[in-house]
C-alpha cells in the first residue's frame, strides 16, 4: 500500500492538489521557495503586462494600427549588440521535435532522430494537475536516463541509448503569462502557471542537464511585448542566483507568436540578450493573433478559410523573412513552423503529405531558417534530409544575413491580400475541429490526431476565433450565399457532432464551450482560461 506524500511548505505557500508518489521529489522545498520567490518579485508587473494587452487591442479597434515603436528605434537601429553565442546542445537545430510531456511520448522524442525535443507544457499539453507534476518528472527522467514506460498492451518503451550527447537537446515550453496555475498560491494568490513550470523544471532538471554538458532551456510562448520578455529575463537573473547557477546558463527561444510581438522582434531579443536562443514561427497562434487583434476592423481584416492561409500569403511571407533576417543579424537561431502531418495508412495521403512537407521545409531552409518543427517522429527523416541538402556539415546558416529583406508595417498589416474565400466548408471544418479538440483537451490530452494532422491548442484557438469574426463582421460564405449567423453556426454544429467520433453525448461539455465563446457577444481572450477553471 503506498501513501501520499506530504509536502514541506515554505510560509505563505499552499499546494491544494491530489499528491502521488514521487511527486515530492519535484514538489520540492527548494522548488517552492523558488515558485514564491519569483511570484513575489514578479506578480505586480504581470499584472500590468496583461492590462497592457487589453488598451493594445482597444486602440486598434479605435482605428490605431500596429506598428515598429518609436521609442525602441535606438535598440533597432544600433548594430553593435548580439545575442549570446549558441549554448551547448543548441548549435546545430535542424529538425526540432515537439508535443507532450507524458511518458510514453518523452521516450518517443527522445528516441526520434531530431536534434532538439520541445518538450511542451503548454499547447500541447494540458494543464491537468497531474501533466504539470509528472511531465517534471519525466523531464528529470529522460536526462538521468532511467526513464521507462510499459503500456497498458504490455508493450515496452525506453531510450535507445542513455547517452545524452546522442540524444535530442530538451527545451522546454511553459505556459504563458496569461495562464494560472489554481492548485498552488503564494500568501492567498495564485501563481504564474509558466512561473511554477519554469521553477520546477529548473529544480529537478537545470543540473542534470548541466551534468550532461547542455543547460537548462526553454521555449516563451505568447508573448506581445518586449517588456513581456524583460519579465522573463528578470525570472531568470533571480532564479540563476537562487539555484547558485551562472548567469546566462537559462537560454530561451521566443515564440513570435502574436501579431504585436512580430513588430517588436528585435527588442525581444535584446531584452533576453544575455539568455536568448533564437525566435521560433508559431504560425497557426500568429493567425489567431491576428484575427483576435483586429477583429473589429472590418473586411480587410477578415482571414478566409483557416486551410486557405499558406506561408505563402503576403503578410505571411513579410512576417518569416523579416523573423529570418533579423534572427541573423543579430546572431541568433531562426526557427521555422510545425508540419503537423502524422503518417497516414493510405500510401496516396502519406505521398501528398510527404511532397507538401518537403517543400514547406525547403521553402524555410532556402529563406535562411536554422532548422524547423516536426510533429510526429515519422516526418524527422523528411525535415532532416531537407535541411541536410542545405546545411551539409554547417550547424546551421547564422552567417547568411538576409540583407536583401525589407519589410516595413504595411506588410505585415496587408491582411487584405490573402488569397482565398470564406466558405460553409471552411465553416464547417472549424466548428468540427474545435469542437473535437475541446472534448479530448477536457479530459487531460492536448495533443489531437484529427484528420491526420497533430492538432494542439492553437488549432481551437484559430477555429473559433474565425467563426466568432465572421459572425461579427457579417461575413458571407462564397460557396452558399449564406450570412454567417448564430443560427447558422447552431445549425451547423447541430450537423456536424453525429459525424465525429465515438458518442455524441462526449461533445457535450466541448460543444457548450465552444459555443460559449465562437457566439458570444464578447471575445474572449483565450479559449484555454475558461477551459481550465471546468477541468478538476
Amino acid at each position: 500500500m503506498t501513501t501520499s506524500p506530504t509536502l514541506d511548505l515554505p510560509d505563505g505557500v499552499e499546494v491544494d492538489a491530489p499528491l502521488r508518489p514521487g511527486y515530492e521529489e519535484i514538489l520540492s522545498r527548494r522548488a517552492l521557495e523558488l515558485v514564491a520567490a519569483l511570484h513575489r518579485e514578479l506578480e505586480p508587473r504581470r499584472q500590468e503586462r496583461l492590462a497592457a494587452r487589453a488598451e493594445v487591442v482597444a486602440r486598434v479597434s479605435a482605428g490605431e494600427d500596429l506598428g515598429f515603436l518609436p521609442e525602441t528605434e535606438a535598440v533597432r537601429s544600433d548594430p553593435s549588440w548580439r545575442v549570446a553565442d549558441p549554448a551547448p546542445g543548441l548549435e546545430d537545430r535542424r529538425v526540432e521535435m515537439t508535443g507532450p510531456t507524458d511518458r510514453k511520448m518523452t521516450i518517443n522524442a527522445m528516441n526520434s532522430g531530431a536534434r532538439v525535443w520541445l518538450a511542451d507544457q503548454e499547447d500541447a499539453n494540458t494543464p491537468l494537475w497531474e501533466n504539470v507534476v509528472e511531465g517534471q518528472i519525466n523531464l528529470r527522467d529522460a536526462i538521468l536516463g532511467t526513464i521507462s514506460f510499459t503500456s497498458p498492451e504490455g508493450k515496452e518503451y525506453a531510450l535507445a541509448t542513455t547517452d545524452q550527447a546522442q540524444l535530442p537537446t530538451i527545451v522546454m515550453r511553459p505556459r504563458g503569462w496569461h495562464l494560472d496555475e489554481k492548485h498552488i498560491t503564494v500568501d492567498g494568490q495564485r501563481v504564474a502557471g509558466g512561473l511554477v513550470d519554469v521553477a520546477l523544471f529548473l529544480c529537478a532538471s537545470a543540473q542534470p542537464q548541466l551534468d550532461a554538458g547542455k543547460g537548462p532551456y526553454l521555449y516563451l510562448p505568447k508573448m506581445e511585448h518586449h517588456l513581456e520578455a524583460r519579465l522573463w529575463n528578470d525570472a531568470f537573473v533571480l532564479a540563476q542566483d537562487a539555484l547558485g547557477i551562472p548567469q546566462g546558463t537559462i537560454r530561451a527561444t521566443c515564440l513570435i507568436e502574436t501579431f504585436p510581438a512580430a513588430f517588436q522582434m528585435e527588442e525581444i531579443l535584446y531584452e533576453l540578450r544575455d539568455h536568448s536562443a533564437g525566435l521560433n514561427a508559431g504560425r497557426w497562434d500568429y493567425l489567431f493573433s491576428v484575427i483576435k487583434t483586429y477583429r473589429t476592423r472590418g473586411a480587410d481584416y477578415v482571414l478566409p478559410d483557416r486551410n486557405a492561409v499558406t506561408m505563402t500569403a503576403p503578410m505571411m511571407r513579410a512576417y518569416t523573412e523579416l523573423l529570418v533576417s533579423t534572427c541573423h543579424r543579430r546572431g541568433a537561431h531562426a526557427i521555422g513552423g510545425m508540419a503537423a502531418f502524422i503518417p497516414s495508412k493510405d500510401e496516396e495521403v502519406n505521398a501528398a503529405a510527404y511532397d507538401k512537407v518537403t517543400s514547406d521545409k525547403q521553402r524555410e531552409a532556402d529563406d535562411g531558417f536554422d532548422g524547423s518543427w516536426v510533429a510526429h517522429p515519422g516526418m524527422v527523416p523528411t525535415c532532416l534530409e531537407v535541411f541536410d541538402g542545405v546545411l551539409g556539415d554547417r550547424p546551421n546558416q547564422l552567417d547568411r544575413q538576409r540583407d536583401d529583406v525589407q519589410v516595413d508595417a504595411a506588410d505585415l498589416l496587408d491582411v487584405a491580400s490573402t488569397p482565398g474565400e470564406v466558405t460553409e466548408q471552411g465553416l464547417r471544418a472549424n466548428i468540427e475541429v474545435a469542437i473535437q479538440y475541446l472534448a479530448v483537451w477536457l479530459t487531460g490530452r492536448g495533443a489531437v490526431g484529427i484528420n491526420n494532422l497533430m492538432e494542439d491548442a492553437a488549432t481551437a484557438e484559430i477555429s473559433r476565433s474565425q467563426v466568432w469574426q465572421w459572425l461579427h463582421q457579417g461575413v458571407t460564405l462564397a460557396d452558399t450565399g449564406e450570412q454567417v449567423t448564430r443560427e447558422l453556426v447552431q445549425r451547423l454544429t447541430e450537423e456536424v457532432l453525429p459525424g465525429l467520433p465515438g458518442d455524441e453525448a462526449d461533445y457535450a461539455e466541448a460543444t457548450e464551450l465552444f459555443l460559449q465563446v465562437a457566439v458570444a457577444e464578447d471575445f474572449a481572450d483565450f479559449l484555454t482560461v475558461p477551459a481550465y477553471e471546468t477541468m478538476p
